[in-house]
Parts: structure tokens; C-alpha cells; sequence
């Protein structure tokens, strides 16, 4: 059997004034991303016609309410498992992590990897591009697919970094990613509470 695992991130990794207090990382993961590519393409066709034709792909801070949350409502009549990690940020003490924002990002995408529990399968992984040279991908890879199998008997990782308007599932990832943050950081859990199940775990 093979899964597809779809991932993103809300917030940032700045400790400034202006930084996010909160940074969320999603794991979005299907049996079949056909189901999330129909649900765009009769977004597109259909409801939201003249709407989406200003945007190349869902992007939730960029979106109109209602799109987002009618996406959302679509993607809960998928089988999917959604997966959130939350770092509040004041909590960092490790100076290393601290002064290195790839290494902290990889040390949340573990325990998140740490929290999704496979049995026997194989897993693509594709995360949104956001680590520009091939050193810090592979950096990411290594790490990120040794945290997956730590708790789970995976038979076959595959990692991939892409341009998020190019995969819907990243997409997906994206709008998840997007309304955890706004729940842990605004308190509105309008967007979060469409799907159930969903698992929400801080870091500490």
C-alpha cells in the first residue's frame, strides 16, 4: 500500500518582535490525491468560477473566507489523517536552535514525523519548497525520514520538495496548516473545527 503525505507550515521561524508567537507544521495524508485534485478542479469549474481564475492556487492567507472554507468542507468528505505540530516559540532555550531556523524547523518536522504512526506501507513525502539549497533539503530528508521511522514499520520513504501551485495536496496542507494557526494564535477555531479528528499536538 502506499500513502501520500502532503506538508506545510503556518507562521515562521524569527524570534523578532514581528514574529509569530506560534509556528504550526501540518501533515496532511491520503490514500489517493485524486480526490483533492477534483475537489479544485469543480471549485474552479463550478461555484467559485470567476473567483479562483485571480489565483493559481489555494492559498489560504490570500483567499476570500469563503472559498476556504468551502474547500475545507469538501476535504472532510475525503478519508484523510491531518496531523498538526505547534511550537510556541518562548519556549526555545536551546541557543542552537535558536540561531539556526533550518535546524529548528527540522527538529518540529521530527516530532511531528514522531507523532504519525504507519504500519507496513510505503510513504511519498512532499513538502511545499522552502529550503533553497539541495544540502538543506537533504539535511531535512535524512532527519525527517529517520523521526518517520522511529515509531512506524514503513517499508519505503520517498521525499520530495516542490512548488506548492504545482500539487494540490500542498495546497491542502497549506489551508490545514493555515486554520490550525488561527486557532492557536488568534482563538478562532472556525476553520479547524470543519474537519474532525484532526491531531493537534504541542511541542511542549
Amino acid at each position: 500500500m502506499l500513502k501520500y503525505m502532503y506538508i506545510d507550515e503556518s507562521g515562521d521561524l524569527g524570534f523578532t518582535q514581528n514574529s509569530s508567537p506560534y509556528l504550526v507544521i501540518t501533515a496532511l495524508l491520503v490514500k489517493d490525491p485524486a480526490p483533492l485534485e477534483r475537489i479544485v478542479k469543480n471549485m474552479r469549474r463550478n461555484k467559485f468560477s470567476k473567483k479562483l481564475k485571480v489565483f493559481n492556487e489555494l492559498k489560504a492567507n490570500r483567499l476570500p473566507k469563503e472559498i476556504t472554507m468551502c474547500a475545507l468542507k469538501k476535504l472532510s468528505e475525503v478519508e484523510t489523517q491531518i496531523f498538526h505540530i505547534v511550537l510556541e516559540k518562548e519556549k526555545i532555550k536551546s541557543d542552537f536552535l535558536l540561531g539556526n531556523k533550518h535546524k529548528l524547523y527540522n527538529f518540529v518536522a521530527g516530532h511531528l514525523a514522531k507523532k504519525i504512526l504507519l504500519e507496513q506501507i510505503d510513504v511519498e513525502v512532499r513538502i511545499d519548497r522552502s529550503k533553497g539549497k539541495q544540502a538543506l533539503r537533504d539535511d531535512f530528508d535524512e532527519y525527517f525520514e529517520r523521526c518517520l521511522r522511529e515509531k512506524s514499520s514503513v517499508r519505503k520513504i520517498t521525499i520530495q520538495h516542490s512548488h506548492s501551485h504545482g500539487w494540490v495536496g500542498l495546497q491542502f496542507a497549506d489551508l490545514l496548516a493555515w486554520s490550525a494557526f488561527q486557532k492557536v494564535n488568534h482563538k478562532k477555531s472556525e476553520f479547524v473545527d470543519i474537519i474532525p479528528n484532526q491531531e493537534v499536538v504541542f511541542l511542549w
